[in-house]
């Protein structure tokens, strides 16, 4: 199970936190979970800065990466634990902060996706967007978001 993935990569998933806005960080319809956009937070503080400026595509990508490990995070709280539920990884969407004229944005989305996928094996291959954004909240250099294909 997912749970054996993350324990060999040596992933503990965080704790998640309660929306700071008008939102819910998951909902759960007719099959399909949708997580709200995820920040990319270490074990101290948030990663902040913009790619190419005062952080590299390098940090970026683990950065994405970190988004990717609080999408578990909320997947697994929103499935009551269970993350084996999930049949399918189906979309991810990556913000990244950058400086203009960037184009390296799939590679630092690369670091949620190849996440999703050293932990969800086949089930984790998704569609994606990866955009450049001129800023993004509480001065993070990515967001990412997710959606999911549940079993019952």
């Amino acid at each position: 199970g997912q749970s054996g993935e993350l324990a060999e990569l040596g992933i503990v998933l965080p704790e998640t936190s309660a929306p700071v806005a008008n939102y819910v960080p998951a909902v759960l319809f007719r099959g399909i979970l949708t997580l709200s956009g995820q920040l990319p937070r270490s074990e101290l503080r948030l990663i902040k800065g913009q790619v190419g400026s005062t952080l590299s595509v390098e940090e970026g990508v683990e950065a994405a990466r970190l988004c990717a490990i609080a999408l578990l995070a909320t997947a697994k709280s929103a499935l009551d634990g269970n993350l084996d539920r999930i049949e399918q990884c189906l979309t991810l969407i990556g913000f990244v902060n950058a400086v203009p004229g960037f184009e390296a944005h799939p590679q630092v989305i690369n670091g949620a996706s190849d996440l999703i996928v050293e932990v969800l094996g086949h089930a984790g291959r998704h569609c994606r967007v990866a955009v450049g954004v001129s800023s993004l909240p509480l001065g993070v250099c990515v967001e990412v978001s997710a959606s999911f294909a549940i079993r019952d």
